[in-house]
């Protein structure tokens, strides 16, 4: 196992609908585990194919909720369905989201409260996890990243602005800038 370089906004497999996955074999659970081993020195909570530069529609997720339940799989070819998203402004304590493919930095998201996740494990067979809260969020984030989209891409129109400042002086926004969980230290 391995950890892999994150992409960052910019590089061209962040924003581009990823591929359905063809076949699960050997390389695939290869890669699978180096992005649990990624997602887990990252630390996040979930980590999508297109975020370690394999356009695949794959992510993989970790995440114990508030009843001690423990929730860590592969989500291989996901179909997900969304209730509708309440109208508003998102809460900054409790709607605040970050990603790993733009650091450091979290923005107040409105998300949908409720999910349902279709898709296939690494043996093949298909699964369904009903997800409400953040379990919910951490599905609708990743899935976003098989669609080519950023959480950032979806923010209001001030903090688009603000994480677009921030791109800029940072030097994001382009093709080839990575950073690499364990050796690369980012603050925020």
């Amino acid at each position: 196992m391995a950890v892999l370089p994150i992409r960052i906004s910019g590089e061209p497999v962040l924003h581009a609908e990823a591929l359905p996955v063809a076949e699960i074999d050997d390389d695939l659970r290869d890669l699978v585990a180096d992005m649990f081993e990624t997602m887990d020195a990252a630390p996040g909570v979930g980590l999508a194919g297109p975020q370690v530069g394999v356009g695949l529609r794959l992510f993989v997720f970790a995440w114990t909720d508030d009843a001690g339940r423990a929730w860590r799989d592969v989500a291989i070819n996901p179909e997900l369905w969304l209730s509708p998203t309440e109208p508003g402004i998102p809460d900054p304590d409790l709607e605040s989201e970050g990603c790993l493919s733009f650091p450091g930095e979290r923005f107040g998201l409105r998300r949908a409260d409720r999910a349902i996740l279709r898709a296939t494990n690494l043996d093949g067979e298909e699964y369904e996890i009903r997800a409400e809260g953040w379990l919910a969020r951490i599905f609708q984030h990743e899935y976003d990243h098989l669609d080519g989209t950023i959480y950032v891409d979806r923010l209001d129109l001030d903090d688009q602005r603000i994480a677009a400042k921030i791109a800029r002086k940072q030097g994001w926004n382009k093709p080839g800038v990575s950073w690499l969980p364990g050796r690369d230290h980012l603050e925020g």
